[in-house]
């Protein structure tokens, strides 16, 4: 048996860059290989994390923003932010009325 070093959760979420509960859904759906150590922590060999992350690699994107038209941004932000905006409107037109008496 070799004397391998077997990763943490920590580890392992830090050397794919997603969160850890991201790790143990992998590690729970089987698709990273894991190691239960007294049937409590989970351990990772580096071998399987690194071949996995080499598999993903052509998968992934370099940024979600590059097919992301600024029409369609400021669309989403009017979409999603129009409560705030309107309430901002209301709020600085009932100023107005009150300061316009004095």
């Amino acid at each position: 048996m070799s004397d391998e070093k077997l990763l943490t959760i920590r580890e392992v979420s830090m050397l794919l860059g997603i969160s850890e509960k991201e790790v143990i859904d992998l590690s729970e759906s089987g698709v990273i290989p894991a190691y239960k150590i007294g049937g409590v922590y989970l351990r990772f060999k580096r071998q399987q994390i690194e071949d996995y992350k080499r598999r993903i690699k052509p998968y992934s994107k370099k940024s979600s923003l590059e097919n992301y038209p600024m029409k369609d941004r400021v669309n989403d932000f009017f979409y999603f932010n129009d409560f705030y905006i309107l309430s901002g409107l209301i709020i600085l037109i009932i100023l107005f009325i009150i300061f316009q008496g004095y």
